[in-house]
């Protein structure tokens, strides 16, 4: 059996197991995941995805049951692993308002202090809507959890960003490894928040060690765009893609044309990694904002999730004015490849694309 052949059994293999037409999935995006979004997915075959950070156990359960009346196709939950309390230290936060307030919104000090989402609550939601696929980021799931979730039949898909994490991931029990490339826009998924700057390895380096050193299927995550970047990562090893903002230009995104118009005209090289918008290493689009907060004579973001209170008022009037300099406009370095259509269309012709060439 050939390379090509061999891959394509393996990725339709994948599929028949988790009732797809096609190994496309989308990626579970917090805040730009709606449930139109899925419903076009999986209309096209592939996978649907909710990324359930920001919400509550009852705006968690409000989405499954909307996908649910709208499709009956595979769709995954998905939420961070939370990290330990942050170090606080005040003089540096005010650094951070002050230089804030030049971009946005006055930022007060109360700001600061959003709680997070309780992570318990959140997986009791994901417990009892038993979709077919759990999924973790930024670490691995509580033991006790995963004895729960799999006593239901759930599957869990763990993402990894290294070797070493994917070992550790597939050691806790994961089905499916989601291995994510720095290509990917949005949040990097490392174990560890302090050192993610550390190891920035190209999917198409991580992926053939990852499918190499784990026994069970693996996911390519990070810039994948079109069918060449989908038969070129089945070959490498994965049974499946996860896509993000290949998907983000469709009209089921629904996120704001400044930052789709900006998808659309973005290179490799127009994207940065930083932790400006969260504190949480993430790769977004060369924004204002994004630059000027980069620049050396600029105070360092806070940590996670500090940053993300500071910044919301930015990024909530940027959103309500249209205007991307203080947008989170997440992007991956494949960003140039996303097209303004269906999302059920984007599944089709990728995998269609990927099938010709395999």
């Amino acid at each position: 059996m050939t390379d090509t052949q061999d891959a394509l059994r393996r990725a339709l293999s994948f599929a028949d197991d988790y009732g797809l037409q096609a190994p496309i999935i989308l990626a579970p995006m917090p805040g730009a995941t709606p449930v139109p979004l899925s419903v076009a997915v999986t209309s096209g075959g592939g996978m649907g995805s909710c990324g359930v950070l920001l919400m509550t156990p009852d705006q968690i359960k409000s989405w499954v049951l909307d996908m649910r009346a709208s499709s009956n196709g595979t769709f995954q939950l998905n939420t961070w692993i939370p990290d330990p309390d942050p170090i606080r230290d005040q003089q540096h936060e005010t650094e951070v308002r002050n230089f804030l307030g030049n971009w946005g919104p006055a930022v007060s000090e109360t700001d600061v202090d959003v709680p997070l989402i309780d992570f318990p609550s959140q997986c009791e939601a994901m417990l009892e809507a038993g979709p077919a696929v759990i999924s973790s980021i930024m670490g691995l799931y509580p033991p006790e959890f995963v004895a729960r979730f799999k006593a239901k039949g759930i599957k869990w898909f763990a993402k990894a960003t290294t070797v070493a994490e994917a070992l550790q991931a597939e050691r806790a029990g994961a089905d499916v490894i989601v291995a994510q490339g720095m290509e990917a826009g949005g949040h990097k998924g490392a174990f560890n928040a302090a050192d993610a700057d550390k190891n920035m390895i190209g999917l198409f380096s991580l992926l053939p060690a990852v499918s190499n050193a784990v026994k069970v299927p693996v996911v390519a995550s990070g810039g994948i765009g079109d069918p060449r970047g989908v038969a070129a990562a089945l070959i490498l090893g994965a049974s499946a893609v996860e896509i993000g903002t290949g998907f983000l230009r469709s009209p089921e995104a629904k996120i704001p044309n400044a930052w789709a118009d900006a998808i659309g005209e973005a290179e490799p090289e127009d994207t940065l990694v930083s932790r400006v918008f969260s504190g949480r290493l993430g790769r977004s689009i060369q924004t204002r904002y994004a630059m000027a907060a980069t620049a050396q004579d600029t105070p360092k973001p806070a940590p996670y999730p500090i940053q993300r209170n500071l910044t919301k008022a930015m990024r909530d009037d940027a959103v309500k004015k249209n205007n991307l300099d203080g947008m989170q406009a997440w992007a991956g370095q494949s960003a140039k490849l996303a097209s303004p259509i269906s999302a059920e269309q984007i599944v089709m012709n990728l995998w269609e694309g990927a099938q010709k060439l395999l």
